[in-house]
């Protein structure tokens, strides 16, 4: 069970980047309907992200490093959002991208950090 919610959660986490990375680009070239698409499939993704990542969580006994990582990774997902939202709007989001990467950064490498 643990291997499904992990493998669930690492493909998830892929897809995110890739979904959210498209919808910024959209976002950028004025594509309002493909990024509204993306957007809500994007959403969808945030869903299964979180759900197999709690349930990740619990077959690691609420190991600290990964509540942290948890932690981190809500904050990453507001992060999205608020790019998205406020690129949509028209208004600047230099300031939020660099959160975004560390916060990002921080999230792959906490996850593969127990792998090896």
């Amino acid at each position: 069970m643990y291997q499904m919610f992990s493998h669930t959660h690492q493909s998830a986490w892929l897809i995110t980047v890739l979904l959210f990375a498209l919808a910024a680009i959209f976002t950028k070239n004025g594509k309002q309907k493909a990024q509204k698409i993306t957007h809500m499939i994007l959403r969808l993704f945030f869903i299964i992200m979180l759900v197999s990542g709690v349930g990740s969580l619990i077959f690691r006994s609420f190991a600290a490093h990964y509540v942290v990582k948890g932690i981190l990774a809500v904050a990453l997902i507001g992060l999205m959002e608020m790019i998205l939202g406020r690129g949509g709007r028209g208004e600047k989001t230099g300031m939020l991208w660099i959160p975004f990467i560390v916060a990002l950064l921080a999230v792959v490498v906490m996850g593969f950090s127990y792998l090896f």
